[in-house]
């Protein structure tokens, strides 16, 4: 499906054209559906602390994920006690909700929980229900205060307090048409309804930019070994991502000026044993997730690139004051910290390099150019020229999550 979408998704085309009617009719349904859950007639469920709502509105990777992961250290660092739900996309458990620890086994799971469980030190649920997973995540661990969905932006039976949609910066809608005729789940005018918009790698109108960085690679075999990636300029390596957007992490590795042999697999991909050879003595570098399915297989010389989300100071003060407001308006207490520390100068696009919390330099900047030229893109301040709403406003009504996945 992804490759479809990229193939026809993202330009104006014959097979587009004529799947435009189809398209039609899923923006009517979906539309229905959610008119449907805001005005009570579908039951929708909410739980006693916030829930921060975390998606986009197009098929495959935006970033939802490492921007997860930045939310959780913020409202940590802010005092909360924030806790993870997630659909668990691919794993295979028999019975759910599954509370998911560092060594969970993604097959059961999913990729993506064990990694925001070996990132972010949080309880993590997962439960294709994720009202079920809000639940269970309240009763294991009742001390937690706040609720980060990773993904589930069209989940509408649960109950969501603030929205954040992501986008890709540069790939941006693709032609701005649902399923199947385009990438979208939901329509354009759906982002005019959400409380944020972050642009992943570059940020339009009012939308708020975010940037991944990450120049250390963390050997597979032995995790306690790290390399430069300016070290791998060497030699040709193997590139590997099952992403959504595989060519991103690509278009990464070449930021770094390394040369690839690229191996693109589908998003979620269950990798073999197989799948990692290439018949070559050359280094092979990977995505967190991906790695997280490879290392207890993977053979010499392979490395994964972590990354981390960096995000305006003007999105995280906006975000943590409308938190507070509802904090406050569902008697949920908090600690104060002395200080906050900000993560990203204010209109730059190529931070200087930095120390991560495990003593690491990481620095760089994932941007891919996409289909859409860099005409009405800013990669710096906030902004979404999205007319009708400025960031940040919420819809009175919204109190529901998700147009199925």
């Amino acid at each position: 499906m992804q490759r479809w979408l990229d193939r026809y998704g993202y330009s104006l085309n014959l097979i587009a054209v004529l799947l435009w009617p189809l398209s039609l009719l899923f923006s009517m349904v979906v539309r229905v559906r959610r008119w449907l859950y805001l005005n009570g007639f579908l039951p929708s469920a909410a739980v006693a602390v916030p829930v921060i709502m975390v998606g986009n509105i197009s098929v495959g990777g935006a970033g939802k994920t490492p921007l997860t992961a930045r939310l959780v250290n913020l409202l940590r660092e802010a005092g909360y006690q924030p806790g993870i739900i997630s659909r668990g996309y691919g794993g295979q458990s028999a019975t759910w909700p599954r509370h998911v620890i560092a060594d969970s086994d993604p097959h059961q799971v999913g990729d993506e929980p064990v990694l925001l469980a070996q990132r972010c030190r949080c309880p993590v649920v997962v439960d294709p229900d994720r009202v079920a997973a809000a639940r269970a995540l309240l009763d294991i661990y009742p001390s937690c205060n706040v609720i980060v969905s990773d993904d589930g932006l069209q989940h509408y039976r649960l109950r969501r307090d603030i929205e954040i949609a992501v986008v890709d910066g540069f790939r941006r809608l693709g032609n701005g048409a649902c399923l199947p005729a385009g990438p979208l789940r939901e329509p354009p005018s759906r982002l005019r309804e959400v409380d944020f918009v972050v642009g992943n790698g570059a940020a339009r109108g009012d939308e708020y930019l975010m940037i991944l960085r990450g120049e250390i690679a963390i050997n597979l075999r032995d995790p306690k070994v790290s390399a430069v990636l300016a070290g791998f300029r060497r030699s040709t390596i193997h590139a590997v991502a099952g992403l959504g957007d595989p060519g991103r992490f690509f278009e990464h590795l070449r930021h770094a000026r390394l040369r690839l042999i690229e191996h693109p697999f589908p998003d979620h991909h269950p990798f073999r044993p197989e799948d990692l050879q290439f018949g070559q003595d050359l280094p092979v570098l990977m995505t967190e997730k991906d790695a997280i399915k490879c290392w207890k297989f993977a053979p010499e010389g392979c490395w994964t690139v972590p990354v981390s989300a960096q995000l305006e100071p003007q999105f995280e003060e906006a975000l943590l004051q409308r938190l507070a407001a509802i904090a406050l308006s569902k008697d949920i207490r908090r600690e104060i910290p002395a200080r906050r520390r900000s993560v990203l100068p204010p209109s730059s696009t190529h931070p200087s390099s930095e120390v991560n919390e495990n003593g690491q330099e990481i620095a760089g900047d994932s941007g891919l150019s996409g289909q859409q030229g860099p005409a009405g893109l800013r990669p710096g301040a906030a902004g979404a020229d999205l007319p009708g709403k400025s960031a940040g406003l919420s819809d009175p009504r919204r109190y529901s999550g998700d147009a199925g996945d």
